[in-house]
């Protein structure tokens, strides 16, 4: 265990996050899980020790991260060597109607989650020898989808935030990944929020882009393969800067860099733009 035996996993009862967190806890690992509800349908191991944190409030961010850390000191005689930041959520609508609020909303989940988080935990793991922090972000972190622009420019963040905390916390023997995630069978597809105003002018394409969406996601890989390929990166000495995971989708990041930005563009606007 490079990193030691514990984990912070932030969104750890569904989707992706649930399955890392039953991945790891399967490996002998404690896993110290957050969610808004505390709460898991699915059985776990004694091995999973749930809080109830919601990462969008600083309050509940600090007494959380304060108990888990003296708590597994207290079981373990070791802190958190990894936190893997899973809690997040999409929302659907067009760059220029979405209201404010909404994205707000996204943005205060989905990155600014990360930073609570990591503020509160990085000057405990820098005690440590090594750490490694894990961000779930997407494809869509990468290239930008049409009537999912907010939850694109959340990812696009993140992928910034990550470059440099690597480089900053490489002397305290801090490591970051973010993880590029493609389509994904998971709750986060039902859980989607739709945000178009009454009269909107792109209502039509937008419910049709969103429905491939939906499709894509539930046609797509197990979360389980998600948690693999973190846990792959989690016994590295040295994690890449990014992970996209699927064969397909590592080839069309290639592509990415390697295509001009319109042609890249020309193949989105393909595949998200279809009219019926």
């Amino acid at each position: 265990m490079r990193y030691g035996k514990n984990v912070l996993v932030t969104g750890a009862t569904s989707g992706i996050g649930l399955a890392v967190t039953q991945l790891y806890a399967s490996l002998n690992y404690h896993v110290w899980g957050l969610s808004r509800s505390g709460t898991c349908d699915t059985p776990l191991s004694e091995q999973v020790h749930l809080f109830k944190v919601d990462v969008t409030n600083q309050e509940s961010v600090e007494q959380g991260i304060t108990h888990v850390w003296e708590e597994a000191i207290a079981l373990t005689n070791e802190g958190i060597g990894i936190v893997i930041h899973c809690a997040g959520f999409g929302i659907g609508g067009a760059a220029e109607d979405t209201p404010l609020s909404t994205a707000y909303s996204q943005f205060e989940t989905n990155y600014f989650g990360v930073l609570r988080v990591n503020q509160v935990l990085l000057p405990l793991m820098r005690t440590l020898k090594r750490s490694l922090v894990v961000v779930l972000g997407s494809i869509a972190g990468r290239i930008s989808i049409p009537f999912q622009s907010h939850y694109s420019a959340t990812k696009f963040a993140l992928e910034a935030y990550i470059e440099a905390l690597r480089i900053e916390g490489k002397q305290f023997g801090i490591r970051a990944t973010i993880i590029e995630a493609g389509d994904t069978k998971t709750p986060f597809t039902a859980k989607r929020e739709i945000a178009l105003p009454p009269n909107s002018p792109y209502e039509k394409q937008a419910h049709l882009s969103i429905e491939k969406m939906a499709y894509d996601e539930q046609h797509g890989y197990s979360p389980s393969k998600v948690a693999k390929a973190i846990l792959a990166i989690s016994k590295k000495k040295s994690p890449p800067v990014r992970k996209p995971v699927g064969l397909s989708y590592a080839l069309l990041m290639i592509l990415k860099r390697v295509l001009p930005d319109r042609l890249a563009e020309s193949v989105i606007t393909t595949m998200y733009m279809k009219k019926k």
